[in-house]
């Protein structure tokens, strides 16, 4: 895997708000044989805090877990759980000495054992409070009453949710969560998201998701770190990552969006920034160092829409064109429209969109961000398209 190399202001590591961190990872490296998986992550949580870590596959999220829970050794860098350094180069705490709780893809449950006995593994079997602790963890998770039941008579959301009540059920300092949807359906994983994310909020708990999914890491998490090629790209609140991307690729990868070349000398003002694009004008948002960005993004449910019937326009002029696909979710639709110079663009309409064929006007509401390329490369060329007119 080839590491790229990423401009300092993209690792926007939160300061501490006070008192010691719950998680400190600092300028770790891991490497496994030529390839590297890790290179100088660094990352600051909070007693309380959830994080998602996002990324594609391959991008090092899942070593990164492993590295914290101890199931890795690191080669540079430092880990540190509640002030207490866990891993240095030539220094490794086992993961049973990190007291890190690992709620994996698929459960992991013991089969021959009940669920207030998989529950309760973590505890001792000599506290009085034992039988207690498995009961209000049971009923965190919203399975109270289910202790008695043996795994297979479970479903796939309910064992989803015992490996949970196991996890903090020892009230560990760090909940650390791999991917633990991924084998349910989408509405058992929409349920469970919410589920999982107000228990982990009443346990007060401490807690990391490794996921690749973006609708899941937006929705869950208080701040969201976005990994590629071993590196964090970025790294604040879901609002910060999906408004105010740092470049084009994070941009592209944290929901849908739709990159427009600058065109040169396209800079109006600081005060007046205006930018000509194959939309007509925008208005343009950029960040501090805004004279490196190249790119515009364009989000989906910033296009709007206008049939050319309705409106009465012609073939020319910015924005019109044709619509050539429709992703229809029910309760809204992802439109593609391909514009008069071959440029294609996407729009989110209601459960009502326009039929493909139709020709319509496409217009930017509202400002749009300025970002740099982030190794993109040079966007194609789109072939232009024979747009019909209407009468």
């Amino acid at each position: 895997m080839t590491l790229m190399t990423i401009p300092e202001a993209t690792h926007e590591v939160a300061a501490p708000r006070g008192g010691t961190p719950a998680v400190e990872i600092v300028g770790v490296g891991k490497a496994f044989g030529p390839v590297t998986a890790l290179s100088q992550v660094d990352l600051t949580l909070e007693e309380g805090d959830f994080l998602a870590v996002l990324g594609p596959s391959g991008c090092g999220k899942t070593t990164l877990l492993r590295c914290m829970a101890g199931f890795e050794r690191i080669d540079a860098g430092r880990i540190a759980l509640g002030g207490r350094a866990v891993a240095l180069p030539g220094i490794h705490l086992p993961p049973h000495r990190r007291h890190v709780a690992v709620v994996p893809q698929e459960g992991a449950l013991f089969p021959h054992l009940s669920v207030a006995e998989n529950v309760g593994f973590g505890l001792s079997r000599r506290s009085r409070g034992r039988a207690r602790r498995i009961e209000e963890s049971l009923e965190l998770v919203g399975l109270a009453g289910l202790s008695a039941r043996m795994p297979h008579e479970l479903s796939g959301g309910q064992q989803q949710r015992v490996a949970l009540a196991r996890a903090l059920a020892p009230r560990p300092p760090l909940v650390l969560l791999d991917e633990p949807f991924s084998a349910l359906d989408a509405s058992l994983r929409v349920e469970l998201r919410h589920d999982v994310r107000a228990a982990l909020r009443e346990a007060g708990a401490t807690a990391i998701l490794v996921t690749h999914d973006q609708g899941e890491a937006l929705s869950m998490a208080d701040r969201v770190a976005v990994m590629r090629d071993g590196e964090i790209r970025q790294v604040g609140t879901p609002v910060e990552v999906y408004g105010s991307p740092v470049d084009a690729w994070v941009a592209t990868f944290v929901g849908e969006a739709d990159l427009v070349d600058l065109p040169v000398g396209g800079w109006g003002s600081e005060d007046d920034e205006v930018a000509s694009t194959p939309l007509g004008p925008v208005r343009v948002v950029r960040p501090a160092s805004g004279r490196d960005c190249t790119r515009l993004v364009v989000r989906p449910e910033q296009v709007l829409l206008e049939e050319v019937a309705q409106v009465g326009r012609g073939a020319d002029g910015p924005g019109h064109g044709v619509v050539t696909a429709v992703d229809f979710h029910g309760h809204d639709a992802l439109v593609t429209v391909e514009l008069a110079d071959g440029t294609a663009v996407h729009a989110r309409t209601g459960a009502h969109p326009p039929a493909v064929g139709t020709p319509v006007h496409a217009r930017i509401v509202g400002d749009c961000r300025a970002v740099p390329d982030g190794g993109l490369g040079p966007l194609p060329q789109p072939a232009p398209l024979n747009v019909p007119s209407h009468g």
